[in-house]
């Protein structure tokens, strides 16, 4: 080989930054399309690249939404010193990511997928909610399964929003959510 040769870059897409492409590329499918006629082959198309660079990282649809969600939520930011304050700014916090353009719609159509795919339950509990689900419980000290609760009551019913009327809950119906949950989670449970 000659030194020219040694140097030159394969051909293609520089494989730094595909996985920001591809979450941008979905959520954008997503949003423009709605979740199910999202299909690999148009985020794929978006994104200017292959479908099998898509399913080479991701064997799926459902575990490609997973990752772009994990991605696009971040870690949760639990900020204040109460636990008032703490479930507050979880529940605000996961409201307004909700209601980014196609992040709902592909937490809402993940999730009914789930319903009958037990593979792609799993993945959504153990990579999207269990690591939410750690921080809460370590930062709350509550069990495990008024933990699952909260995040069932707070999740489900802003997803249920989202379901049907289309669009994320108003700053008014999410103040309105955290004064329904905070008095019966707001309090540490009762040991006996």
């Amino acid at each position: 080989m000659t030194p020219a040769t040694t140097s030159a870059r394969s051909p293609g897409r520089p494989r730094s930054g595909v996985h920001a492409v591809v979450f941008a590329a979905t959520l954008s499918t997503v949003h423009e399309l709605g979740y199910a006629r999202a299909t690999v082959d148009r985020i794929a198309a978006v994104a200017g690249v292959a479908k099998t660079t898509i399913y080479r990282r991701w064997p799926s649809k459902g575990a490609l939404i997973v990752d772009c969600l994990l991605d696009a939520f971040g870690p949760v930011p639990l900020e204040g010193t109460s636990r008032a304050e703490l479930m507050t700014s979880a529940i605000r916090w996961i409201a307004a990511k909700i209601g980014e353009p196609g992040v709902g719609d592909a937490f809402a159509g993940v999730f009914s997928d789930a319903v009958s795919d037990p593979a792609l339950r799993e993945v959504l509990s153990s990579r999207l909610q269990d690591p939410y689900r750690l921080a809460l419980q370590d930062a709350l000290g509550e069990p495990d399964d008024r933990v699952l609760f909260f995040i069932d009551v707070v999740v489900g019913t802003l997803l249920h929003r989202m379901g049907m009327t289309g669009e994320p809950m108003v700053d008014a119906d999410v103040t309105a959510l955290v004064e329904m949950v905070l008095p019966h989670f707001g309090e540490s449970a009762d040991p006996t």
